[in-house]
């Protein structure tokens, strides 16, 4: 069979015009997708249109045309076929319609390409919200013989949150198609709110901190410290044929300053007693982070490298965080 193909000027499309007349127009998003073509059997795939409706064992549908219905569409036929969620869906045009179909189809294209191309800019340009990070967070001990006893300032495991603000930015180190590499940094207000367990009271002395037992029973009896962080995430994305985000993964570092740290006691007939100090709290901690997202939803861990408190001042302890990044 013979076949007169010829691009136009454009390089993203491509008219096979066969000696009867009978038109195959093909697009594609760049040159490399023309030349991808010689991967195809063209001569298969016009045959193949005489095939009925089957499903793949991979679970995705392939469209086609009977054997009868087949011979109506030979001359002068555009087919247009569009994959979607797994499925792939044919279009069949008679000539009259395959300039004005064909230009929709590919200005439908185009759109759908450029809309992904400015929301993949968009998200490694901007500076903006990053959202609101929600979880727990818990004390690790570190010390083989602990100076103060654990029992002392151990913490309720739900009761102790982790809450922080983020703003931040994201540009685009190296990208594909299908993975790109991105540099998450930004600024970061977070606060732990350390729960304990116990009816204590954490009081400042001039040795450091101490849990006193309240000798009473108290509603709730909180350490809270607030902080001001940078985080810097290299950050893998990654990326479906449609270029849909499908999650992302990073490990990076981040170093806090210590804004404020304040005990809340709040008795069983409602009365607060609130008074800020810093505990012997260190001004300074860095450690380590992870972010890991499947498709919207993200997570993280946060890993004090230093310790909590100034040495000599308190136990010898790193705080852990963990949850949802919303």
């Amino acid at each position: 069979m013979s076949v007169l193909a010829h691009a136009r000027p454009s390089a993203d499309s491509l008219v096979i015009q066969f000696a009867n007349r009978t038109r195959m127009v093909i697009y594609a998003p760049d040159k490399n997708g023309i030349k991808s073509l010689s991967a195809y059997d063209l001569n298969k795939i016009v045959r193949d249109m005489g095939m009925k409706l089957d499903t793949l064992p991979d679970g995705k549908t392939a469209v086609s045309l009977n054997e009868q219905e087949g011979e109506k569409y030979i001359k002068d036929t555009v087919l247009i076929v569009t994959r979607r969620k797994g499925d792939i869906s044919v279009v069949i045009r008679d000539s009259e319609k395959v300039d004005t179909d064909s230009v929709k189809h590919k200005a439908e294209y185009q759109k759908a390409t450029s809309n992904r191309q400015r929301s993949r800019k968009s998200d490694r340009q901007r500076v903006s919200f990053e959202g609101l990070g929600i979880g727990l967070t818990n004390l690790v001990q570190r010390s083989s013989l602990p100076a103060y006893p654990e029992d002392s300032y151990k913490l309720k495991p739900i009761g102790s949150r982790y809450i922080a603000l983020a703003f931040g930015s994201m540009p685009t180190i190296a990208g594909g198609k299908h993975v790109s590499l991105k540099l998450y940094y930004g600024l970061e207000v977070a606060w732990n709110n350390f729960m304990f367990e116990e009816n204590v009271i954490p009081e400042k002395t001039p040795a450091g901190i101490v849990f006193t037992p309240a000798g009473r029973e108290l509603s709730k009896s909180k350490l809270t410290v607030c902080t001001l962080g940078i985080p810097i995430v290299p950050r893998l994305t990654f990326y479906n044929d449609n270029g849909r985000k499908l999650g992302h993964f990073g490990v990076g570092v981040y170093g806090n300053y210590r804004l404020d740290s304040y005990r809340k006691i709040k008795e069983e007939d409602g009365g607060v007693d609130r008074r800020h100090s810093d505990f012997g709290l260190k001004d300074l901690r860095y450690g380590l982070i992870a972010h890991i997202g499947i498709r919207r939803t993200g997570f993280f861990v946060k890993y004090d490298l230093s310790p909590l408190f100034e040495p000599g001042q308190g136990p010898d302890v790193r705080a852990i965080s963990f949850g949802l990044s919303l």
